[in-house]
């Protein structure tokens, strides 16, 4: 059965998730939330994810939410990107999810997809203060490196790259930070990769 993955374009959490599947060859396809319009805290979602929130994973009678936990069941499932150390790749995985994912959502939502009159810009700059530290982190851990936390790619490589393709502002400017820059550059020119506005469905000009 072809895998499901519960998704929208704009999120950077199921990209980490789609884009793990994409790049390891696994049988899967996107299924649209309509977000922006509150689908994913309907009822009938919330029956599928108590959470409210995408990704959901979705194969034969397997449901999985959280995208460390669907990266890993791809990554275990086909033998790829689990790398050499799991303690390494788990490391940079909560890395990326309290310091990197957890605030830049938080800032690029704030920032972008709510109306101009509503955005609490004190939040929005102190959002961004404390990423610069995180980018900061990332960057010189990459300085004699070329993935996160092996010396191939693993989902730890997808889990910390999961904003950064991102074009709406968010105080990230990859000129800023060479090392994230080249490691970016590393990620897209894998076979199979694809931009988040590619891989999954909905784009910045579809928002309601």
């Amino acid at each position: 059965m072809t895998a499901q993955l519960y998704c929208f374009g704009e999120s950077g959490n199921a990209y980490k998730a789609a884009l793990t599947m994409e790049l390891a060859g696994y049988d899967w396809r996107p299924v649209y939330v309509d977000f922006f319009n509150g689908e994913s805290r309907t009822p009938e979602f919330r029956a599928i994810n108590e959470m409210g929130e995408v990704p959901v994973f979705r194969e034969d009678d397997l449901t999985l939410t959280q995208s460390a936990v669907i990266q890993y069941h791809v990554a275990e499932k086909t033998g790829q990107f689990l790398g050499t150390d799991r303690n390494e790749v788990l490391r940079w995985i909560m890395f990326d999810n309290h310091k990197l994912s957890g605030q830049i959502g938080t800032a690029r939502f704030l920032q972008n997809f709510i109306p101009p009159e509503k955005r609490p810009q004190p939040v929005i700059d102190f959002l961004k203060a404390r990423l610069k530290l995180a980018y900061r982190t990332l960057n010189d851990h990459l300085t004699e490196r070329n993935w996160v936390a092996d010396d191939t790619f693993t989902i730890a490589d997808a889990a910390c790259c999961g904003y950064l393709f991102y074009p709406e502002p968010f105080g990230f400017d990859r000129a800023d930070w060479p090392h994230i820059d080249r490691w970016l550059d590393g990620i897209a020119a894998l076979p199979g990769w694809k931009h988040p506005y590619d891989l999954m469905p909905g784009n910045p000009s579809d928002r309601a």
